[in-house]
């Protein structure tokens, strides 16, 4: 009878547990599910939107992306969930303020209200006749060679600037204040420094070589966009890299300094 009873009582609080386990509160359930995104939103959001006061094309909608006039910018995927507009691959979001099928406010990254009406005017077409973002860069090889003598010897040094197909995407902000992707290609350098017939040094410079002076959220939306040969001395070859975040107000200069016996150093000039 004992047994009996012992198996009773286990079997009971077994049940107990598992349906305990198996059961969630229903605000851990809410949590849990995915906002839905807002599709008649969506539809309203199709169209050409201009500023309200200036009149000054912001953007397209078209399905689920939005194309910008300027040519650089990609184009965005996005949606409208619950009170916000959501851009990118990332969901930057956007607190919408007001929308209807002619107004669309929103406020930005700084909290600023845009205030957008949808044109009506043909004409604003034309500032989307680009069918691919234009990216900056260099579109063939670029040489530049010279001669020097220093210390009685002959030098000739060699730089070409390679456009490459590597593909680097920078962010930044609209006049709206909304965030917009970039695209553009890096370069690679290369550098061959010569004694008469002697080959001193040959080597392709890209921008990860100067990650441990260039910090890396910078690096990673930069472009190696420059190079140049400014002086032999008796510590070597100087050669500045500049690398820069295209369109961007920020560059860093790092010197490249190579030795009479080809060996090469770096070091950080300025930002």
């Amino acid at each position: 009878m004992n047994n009996k009873l012992n198996i009773l009582i286990l079997t009971v609080a077994f049940t107990c547990l598992f349906a305990a386990c198996s059961s969630k509160p229903e605000s851990v359930k809410r949590e849990q599910e995915p906002e839905k995104e807002n599709l008649q939103a969506k539809a309203m959001l199709q169209g050409i939107w201009v500023d309200e006061l200036t009149e000054e094309v912001s953007f397209r909608a078209i399905g689920d992306t939005i194309f910008y006039p300027d040519t650089t910018s990609q184009p965005s995927y996005f949606k409208i969930v619950g009170d916000s507009l959501v851009l990118g691959s990332v969901g930057a979001k956007y607190l919408i303020e007001n929308q209807s099928e002619h107004v669309f406010c929103f406020h930005n990254q700084n909290g600023d209200l845009i205030r957008l009406e949808k044109s009506d005017d043909p004409i604003h077409v034309f500032a989307f006749v680009h069918e691919r973002p234009q990216v900056l860069t260099y579109t063939e090889v670029v040489k530049t060679d010279s001669v020097v003598n220093y210390d009685g010897n002959r030098y000739h040094w060699y730089l070409a600037i390679n456009p490459t197909k590597y593909k680097v995407h920078a962010t930044s902000y609209s006049d709206d204040g909304v965030e917009v992707d970039h695209v553009y290609y890096d370069n690679i350098m290369h550098i061959s420094v010569f004694r008469g017939a002697q080959k001193l040094f040959s080597t392709d410079f890209k921008k990860q070589q100067y990650e441990s002076s260039i910090p890396a959220r910078f690096l990673s939306q930069a472009i190696l966009s420059n190079m140049e040969f400014t002086r032999v001395d008796a510590q070597g070859f100087h050669f500045i890299a500049t690398v820069c975040i295209p369109d961007g107000a920020s560059c860093y200069k790092v010197e490249n300094l190579i030795s009479f016996d080809g060996k090469l150093s770096t070091m950080l000039l300025e930002y």
